[in-house]
């Protein structure tokens, strides 16, 4: 989804759009967009440049890192981002990153992709490590079985094969 931007007059616009989700997913995200996306942001205008402030609202879904067991997680993010000239991009010369800089991006030929702007929202929003909850057991190593779900009749104790030969050392000892 596209924003126009030779379309906003003012200095001061807002925007409130519904962005569906398969206008969002893409083939190998590390989330599924699986509600309708609000975006709501206020449009400012200098010139060239144009500052986008609002939040996006939506759900998403992931996979336990544990489980592998799909689950949804709620997406409420504010954010603020400068769009400069894709002219402007190539006047820049290797420097530090500013803190200032993550929230810059380019525009082309008069228009501002809206739809990765989202998708750069839900990736923020990603938890460093997705559980479904809390306290996940998991998939038992032996058989796969769901630990949330049933208890499998697997052996729990794992040995270490490398101590193998300290063990038979011990029980020639006692």
């Amino acid at each position: 989804m596209l924003l126009d931007l030779t379309r906003i007059r003012k200095s001061n616009d807002d925007l409130d759009r519904t962005l569906q989700p398969a206008d969002l997913s893409q083939e190998g995200e590390a989330y599924r967009v699986v509600a309708p996306v609000r975006l709501i942001c206020g449009v400012h205008k200098d010139h060239t440049r144009f500052r986008l402030t609002g939040t996006v609202k939506g759900e998403m879904e992931l996979d336990c890192s544990r489980c592998l067991e799909p689950f949804r997680v709620p997406v409420d993010l504010r954010f603020d981002h400068l769009y400069l000239p894709h002219t402007e991009a190539s006047a820049v010369v290797e420097q530090e990153v500013e803190d200032d800089d993550l929230e810059t991006s380019y525009y082309q030929d008069d228009q501002i992709d809206l739809g990765e702007l989202v998708r750069e929202q839900f990736y923020l929003a990603l938890p460093m490590k997705p559980l479904c909850i809390e306290d996940c057991k998991g998939l038992c190593p032996q058989c796969g079985t769901n630990l949330n779900l049933s208890v499998c009749g697997c052996k729990q104790v794992w040995e270490d094969p490398r101590l193998a030969a300290l063990k038979s050392m011990s029980t020639h000892d006692a």
